[in-house]
């Protein structure tokens, strides 16, 4: 298509007004053709007729006299051949033996091997003196042994059918003329018109206020329109949701950050008394230490959400075998479940084929590992009464991995399971350290490798009947 306006940004007006102007413009350059041919082909019909009555008219003049032909033009008809003001009109009269008799010598004959056929007008386009002339010509029959037919012929110049020509074409395409400006004025206007509820739409949602989210009416748009408002409410319906778990994500994470700091502000001050003893001193730096630790665990476990959230962009993959990344992250675990008098385990197909899957190495320690320590967080232990953390992998490539971490605390009430993955979300009664982030992890980490989450009991109607997570991972193709 013609670009009839140039832009360096597409213009939907712009568009519109191209693939209307310029098939107009094409149209009217096909009309002024086909207008020139039309008039040319009127011009020639009266014309023929009376070039065709005038070779008549000397045919009749045509006489045979003893086997011989005669020709004698009267004098007044000599004159009205030659009355044309305009063209040029010449006669040509051959005998039966092609001998000229009368008129133009020079005008050409018709060709040689065209079919004689007496009394019949015949028309054709010529040339003479490297004038375009058109031709009437008729054969005479002449009743003589052997003899062929005369030939009659009337030329003229072609200057009064080009000038009706012309003229037929000027009354036509001059009102032309004044209608295509009208009409691409009007297409101007109609396009206006028709794209002003797009400009409506632009100025109310430019009037809208930046925390205004609510969704655009959708009753007072266009038809073709409504797709892309209706796009557009999603995305405004997704963007407040979005800001709406950012604050209270933030507002969360002000709230959990505050308790450790105003601690350790509190044991600073405790510390900097002048009546206070040495190990007044040791207890405010063990509490200022533990206060430092909590909150540094905090702004970890926010920066591992955040990375694990990543704006919900796909987290790049590879090949990684669960069993190994699991192993290192008991290895890992293994000095703090101790300490605890944890006894932390691995169940799985250690010396068996490697568990091998598409995923994301970091992402997925970073699950295993808050599994893990969530377990041994709220699981209670004892030198005499040790816990009990299990870490497991089985299932098959053909039917997906699984991963289980189970413990032998007190386990979630049915009520709270769906919570517990909540951040900042920490079940009632317990009083385990921990920032309420880790399961929330879990979550959207395990989201992000499209696996599902089961929670149940490790033991069911025993007391305590502990917890068992599930991570179900989707089959390898």
């Amino acid at each position: 298509m013609v670009k009839l306006f140039q832009r360096r940004q597409n213009s939907l007006f712009g568009e519109i007004l191209d693939w209307m102007l310029t098939p107009l413009l094409l149209l009217w350059a096909i009309t002024f053709g086909l207008t020139w041919l039309v008039a040319e082909g009127i011009a020639k019909v009266p014309f023929d007729r009376g070039l065709g009555h005038n070779a008549r008219a000397l045919a009749q003049l045509v006489q045979i006299d003893q086997q011989r032909v005669k020709f004698a033009l009267p004098q007044p008809a000599r004159e009205i051949l030659h009355a044309d003001e305009t063209d040029r009109v010449y006669y040509q009269v051959m005998g039966s033996q092609g001998e000229f008799l009368s008129g133009e010598r020079l005008l050409p004959t018709p060709q040689e091997d065209e079919k004689l056929v007496t009394n019949e007008l015949r028309m054709r386009d010529d040339m003479l003196k490297g004038t375009p002339i058109r031709v009437a010509y008729i054969w005479v029959r002449v009743e003589a042994p052997d003899a062929r037919p005369a030939l009659v012929q009337v030329a003229e110049t072609l200057e009064k059918r080009s000038v009706l020509a012309r003229e037929i074409i000027q009354g036509v395409m001059l009102p032309l003329f004044v209608i295509l400006p009208l009409a691409v004025l009007l297409v101007w206007l109609a396009l206006a018109r028709g794209i002003q509820p797009l400009n409506q739409l632009e100025e109310r949602i430019r009037q809208r206020k930046p925390d205004d989210m609510s969704p655009l009416d959708e009753s007072v748009v266009p038809t073709e329109v409504l797709p892309l408002v209706s796009s557009i409410n999603d995305l405004l319906t997704r963007l407040k949701d979005s800001i709406a778990t950012q604050k209270r994500f933030l507002a969360d994470a002000a709230h959990q950050l505050k308790t450790p700091l105003a601690g350790l502000r509190m044991q600073a001050d405790l510390a900097q008394r002048t009546d206070a003893s040495a190990d007044d001193l040791k207890q405010s730096l063990k509490q200022i230490g533990r206060a430092s630790m909590r909150a540094t665990h905090t702004v970890n476990q926010l920066l591992a959400l955040a990375r694990a959230e990543s704006s919900g962009a796909p987290v790049a993959m590879q090949q990684c075998d669960l069993v190994a990344l699991t192993m290192d992250v008991v290895k890992d675990s293994l000095p703090r479940a101790m300490e605890r008098h944890i006894d932390l385990g691995f169940e799985g197909p250690v010396n068996a084929d490697k568990a091998m899957m598409l995923c994301n190495p970091t992402l997925l320690k970073e699950m295993v590992r808050n599994l893990i320590d969530n377990a041994i967080n709220y699981t209670p232990s004892s030198v005499d009464h040790p816990g009990v953390v299990t870490a497991r992998v089985g299932g098959h490539a053909l039917s997906g991995w699984k991963l289980q971490v189970e413990d032998s605390g007190p386990g979630i009430p049915a009520a709270e399971r769906e919570r517990v993955f909540e951040p900042f979300y920490r079940a009632l009664g317990t009083e385990a350290d921990g920032s309420g982030l880790g399961l929330a992890i879990v979550l959207e980490i395990a989201e992000k490798h499209q696996a599902k989450i089961q929670l149940d009991d490790t033991h069911p109607g025993h007391t305590p009947p502990g917890a068992r997570f599930s991570i179900l991972f989707r089959p390898s193709l």
